[in-house]
């Protein structure tokens, strides 16, 4: 029996373009999974279609209790390893999960994906659907963009936002990929994991 205290999130590495049948595979085997997925337009040459693509290549999310499900979820078709610190998995935060699953019901708002974190001020918002983010001013003007970092897969979102909602945060350096990336008044988001 399952002890929901023990029930974690957890990043999952995947083959590339497995996302979504590997998310299949780990619910028909009773497997809480997350795949942030985006609504995007395809344009082919005879057609236009709305799809909905991985926000993040490569990756997906499980909720288990990792000592009784590990095995079951890396026996899965599609599945790398699992994300962390040598052999030990990393356990994704509830918050972040629950930004993730705001940032796939405002496609408009994003941008790109980035891989590393830009120098800028850190920020909270304040107000609308990103309410409670933090992340790292990258442009300022009528609208900001927003980088939301998930320091767990090392990934980022770039987001549209109002500047009347954002306020400034002072924030320690933080080191990523062993290198300082910022300094001064810089920003992380909470130095968890998130790319949008």
């Amino acid at each position: 029996m399952i002890d929901a205290e023990n029930l974690k999130w957890y990043a999952l590495y995947v083959r590339s373009r497995y996302e979504k049948r590997t998310h299949e595979m780990l619910l028909e085997q009773g497997v809480v999974s997350f795949l942030p997925l985006l609504a995007t337009w395809k344009q082919w040459s005879d057609r236009k279609k709305k799809v909905s693509e991985p926000l993040f290549r490569g990756y997906l999310f499980v909720n288990i209790e990792i000592r009784r499900e590990k095995i079951t979820v890396l026996d899965t078709e599609g599945v790398v390893k699992f994300i962390g610190i040598g052999k030990t998995p990393s356990v994704v935060v509830q918050r972040d999960i629950d930004w993730l699953k705001l940032l796939v019901k405002e496609p408009d708002a994003i941008h790109r994906r980035v891989d590393s974190l830009p120098p800028g001020q850190r920020v909270k918002v304040l107000a609308g659907p990103f309410k409670d983010f933090e992340g790292v001013v990258v442009k300022q003007g009528r609208e900001s963009r927003l980088v939301v970092y998930f320091e767990s897969i090392m990934q980022g979102v770039e987001v549209t936002i109002s500047p009347d909602v954002l306020l400034e945060v002072a924030g320690a350096p933080i080191q990523l990929h062993d290198e300082p990336v910022l300094q001064g008044k810089l920003a992380s988001v909470e130095k968890h994991f998130l790319r949008l």
